[in-house]
């Protein structure tokens, strides 16, 4: 079988994840078979293994690989978990997603990247669950969720998700201004008296664009 220079980029991009501290095996072999050229714009393709975010339709990016590790790491993705994803973008998040062997949702408010991230997905042999909508109002439909991971930074924690959330799960959400935010993970728990409780782990700053909709940003340009 031959091997392309995606190939080698991929492996040598997997070694830089590790370099930068993504220790998760499971998440670095996910990474590792997910060709990331076939979610990014054509004019792209040959920046798609730097660790950069890049350029999509509408103003939007695909996040660094760096970034989806990260957030995919500290959500602990098991095998048969069921995942909402909030911001479809190009769908290599949920492609990572499928890969760890998670049964994956996800929701776009952009018609335009829904449209696209569809057939890419459809493309690439990915079974995800597909809804263009407002990603703040999560999916009720098929909650509650093992984890939920946000690709979009948020002034705060949208209680439509956290409500969405199963015991045990784990939120995962960028939470801060628009200008910078911190990786927030909260964690679901209850008692043996069925109390409810959570844990709020914060990581390093990172730079997301704006979750907009009714438990976020209420449009690009409010601060």
């Amino acid at each position: 079988m031959s091997v392309s220079l995606h190939d080698f980029q991929r492996k040598d991009l997997i070694k830089k994840l590790k370099e930068s501290g993504i220790k998760s095996e499971s998440v670095l072999d996910a990474i590792n078979k997910v060709k990331r050229e076939l979610f990014v714009s054509p004019e792209f393709k040959r920046f798609a293994y730097e660790n950069n975010a890049l350029p999509i339709s509408n103003n939007q990016t695909i996040s660094q690989p760096y970034t989806v590790a990260f957030m995919t790491e500290v959500m602990k993705v098991e095998k048969g978990n069921r995942i909402l994803e909030i911001g479809t973008g190009s769908g290599y998040q949920a492609a990572v997603l499928c890969e760890l062997g998670a049964e994956v949702f996800s929701v776009e408010r952009i018609e335009q990247l829904y449209n696209e991230a569809k057939l890419t997905l459809q493309k690439t042999n990915y079974d995800v669950k597909l809804k263009c909508s407002d990603g703040t109002k999560g999916w009720k439909e098929h909650a509650p969720y093992n984890g939920i991971i946000v690709t979009a930074g948020s002034p705060g924690l949208p209680d439509e998700l956290v409500k969405q959330l199963a015991d045990g799960g784990r939120l995962v959400i960028p939470v801060g201004d628009k200008d910078v935010q911190e990786i927030w993970c909260l964690t679901k728990s209850k008692d043996k008296n069925g109390k409810e409780s959570f844990t709020t782990d914060k990581y390093q700053y990172f730079k997301f664009v704006p979750l907009i909709g009714e438990y976020g940003w209420q449009n690009a340009n409010n601060r």
